[in-house]
C-alpha cells in the first residue's frame, strides 16, 4: 500500500482489517486507480482478529496464492467493480528471494563476486528463487547475510534489484511474473 512510510515504527505487517479498509478507501475514492499489495507470507498474522484471509488453511496451492484469493474474495464482497481493480501479491518468502534470479549480478552488485558460486549453490537447491526458504534460518536474506555479514537489506537489496532487473526476476520467478502480468493487463485495458 505504500503507507508504511507514514508509520513512526518500521517492520511488521498490519492486520488484514486495517489493510482492507485502506484498500477499499483508495478504490472508492478514485474510480480509475488500481490497488495492489506486495507483502511476504512470513510474519502475516495467521489467526485471530489480525489474521489475513485464508492464511491458516492448508492447501495444495501455495499458501500465498490461497491468501491472494481470500483477499480478492473479501474485497469483492464490497462490490465487483472494486475487486476488478485490486491485484494482490503475497510473496511466499521475502523480497531477497527475487535477487537469486541472477546470482552473478547479485554478487557483483554488492561488490562480492567471491560469493557467486555459493549463491548459485543455494539457488540450485530450489525449483526457482521464490522457493528459497526452508527454515527461519533459511530465509533468503539470512542466507545472504551468512555470506556477507555487512549486507544491509534496504541498501544492498535495492542496488541488487536494480542491477538484476525486473525482466530477469520475471523470467525466473513465475508467481512474481503472474503479478506483473496482471498489473500490466490493467494498464493495457
Amino acid at each position: 500500500m505504500g503507507e508504511s512510510r507514514l508509520r513512526s515504527e518500521r517492520g511488521g505487517i498490519r492486520p488484514w482489517f486495517i489493510v482492507k479498509r485502506s484498500i477499499l478507501k483508495h478504490l472508492k475514492e478514485d474510480q480509475d486507480c488500481v490497488v495492489s499489495t506486495m507483502v511476504d507470507y512470513y510474519g502475516l498474522p495467521l489467526t485471530g482478529k489480525r489474521a489475513w484471509p485464508k492464511s491458516d488453511r492448508p492447501s495444495v496451492e501455495p499458501v500465498a496464492v490461497l491468501i491472494e484469493e481470500g483477499m480478492r474474495t473479501d474485497i469483492s464482497a464490497e462490490g465487483i467493480s472494486l475487486a476488478q481493480r485490486f491485484i494482490p501479491y503475497v510473496a511466499m518468502h521475502e523480497f531477497e528471494a527475487l535477487l537469486f534470479s541472477d546470482c552473478a549480478t547479485l554478487g557483483r552488485s554488492i561488490d562480492r563476486e567471491d560469493i557467486v558460486s555459493k549463491l548459485e549453490r543455494i539457488r540450485r537447491d530450489f525449483v526457482n528463487p521464490e522457493a528459497i526458504d526452508n527454515s527461519p534460518e533459511g530465509a533468503p536474506s539470512r542466507r545472504i547475510m551468512g555470506l556477507v555479514t555487512e549486507y544491509n537489506k534496504p541498501i544492498y537489496g535495492n542496488i541488487a534489484a536494480m542491477e538484476i532487473g525486473v525482466e530477469t526476476m520475471r523470467r525466473e520467478c513465475p508467481h512474481f511474473a503472474r503479478w506483473l502480468d496482471a498489473l500490466e493487463s490493467m494498464v493495457a485495458a
